[in-house]
């Protein structure tokens, strides 16, 4: 059986002078010779399902046969686990700054140039081994020797990232407000989509926007890119530019399946053995009908009026064109004008997820929906 180390990561404090603490737990590998993999789940604080994700993966990593390092953070941002409103957890912004908990993160474009010229001569392993520890540095300057000082939020992602940074592989993992399963899966790593459990992948560009996924595969893109022009090639996703990054969208807000999360465990862990980060043949993909479409193409359908919104779409299945999403009841107009409306598209559409409220006001995001999809 594998044995895990917990450690406790103090992350920031409070005005009392209270620690906040994030909990961290660690599979080493004696002898190492798979891909090193960090997991983390809920930075948002509604996002709960993750961590029971991750508890099932503890649960069931202790009997695989692993080859390489797993980190595995559950209640990754303490502050917006804890962030109530009455029944409700308004975790997903920093309430002092307004900003997204998962825009918070640290990339740098400049430097990329001035580390490929440095080692433009350098063998494969010295460039990753160098640019890893490089990345890892920039984070613990930032934390450690910032003259104007961080926020909360920041001081948060950094110390997650500066574990991010010391894996080939990260998996954030999120939920939507209601939602179905989906995958934002990066486009140089299309095949590794078909190894999750998960019907719906969006596949993402290389621009960063401050989100882990991007902060973590996003750096090495630019390198490769760099040394492309200097008429080094190197292929990323493979060698030393291996890294993939992932944000796992497991379902709703604010409720966890232990069940469930087994079977997100079981598809995480059949990615996991494609990678050969494990060595257990059982852990295979499930056969299903896999849909995916650029991000581009994933778009917001907004409350056209103010209403109390009745959903109609089944999430994950071709809507047609001119098929209602929703009907919104005006009760306002009942007796002297239309009481019902339908909200339609004159496009087919898969439904991903929508608003967690029936009472909208007009401009509300009402569905996020795939257009222009296609199987993988």
């Amino acid at each position: 059986m594998n044995k895990f180390i917990k450690e406790i990561m103090p992350v920031g404090e409070m005005a009392s002078g209270a620690k906040l603490t994030v909990p961290v737990y660690t599979f080493k590998t004696e002898h190492s010779s798979g891909p090193n993999v960090y997991i983390q789940a809920n930075m948002h604080g509604a996002e709960v399902q993750g961590n029971a994700v991750i508890f099932q993966l503890l649960e069931l990593l202790q009997h695989c046969d692993l080859k390489g390092d797993i980190t595995l953070v559950p209640y990754a941002n303490p502050v917006a686990c804890n962030h109530k409103n009455g029944e409700y957890t308004l975790g997903r912004f920093d309430p002092i700054t307004g900003v997204n908990w998962n825009r918070m993160y640290h990339f740098d474009q400049s430097v990329i140039e001035p580390f490929a010229q440095q080692y433009l001569d350098a063998s494969e392993d010295e460039i990753k081994n160098k640019f890893q520890e490089f990345l890892v540095t920039a984070i613990e300057k930032k934390l450690e020797h910032n003259t104007w000082g961080i926020t909360t939020g920041q001081r948060i992602a950094y110390q997650l990232q500066r574990l991010a940074h010391q894996a080939d592989i990260v998996l954030d993992l999120h939920t939507g407000p209601i939602s179905s399963k989906h995958l934002y899966c990066p486009e140089y790593v299309k095949e590794s989509a078909k190894y999750f459990d998960i019907e719906h992948t969006i596949f993402i560009g290389n621009d960063f926007d401050g989100a882990m996924d991007e902060a973590t595969f996003c750096p090495w893109w630019s390198l490769q890119q760099a040394y492309q022009a200097l008429g080094r090639n190197f292929i990323m996703g493979q060698g030393a530019f291996k890294r993939e990054s992932f944000t796992v969208e497991l379902g709703s807000q604010e409720q966890i399946d232990l069940d469930v999360a087994k079977q997100d465990a079981l598809g995480i862990l059949s990615y996991l053995q494609y990678q050969g980060v494990i060595s257990n043949k059982k852990y295979q993909p499930q056969k299903m009908t896999r849909y995916a479409c650029y991000l581009k193409d994933y778009k917001a359908l907004y409350s056209p009026m103010g209403g109390m919104v009745d959903y109609l779409a089944e999430f994950g299945k071709p809507l047609a064109a001119g098929e209602p999403l929703a009907r919104i009841l005006r009760m306002d107009n009942y007796g002297d004008g239309e009481a019902l409306h339908n909200v339609s598209l004159e496009q087919e559409v898969i439904p991903i997820l929508h608003f967690a409220s029936a009472s909208v006001n007009q401009g509300t995001e009402l569905y996020k929906v795939f257009s222009n999809y296609f199987k993988l």
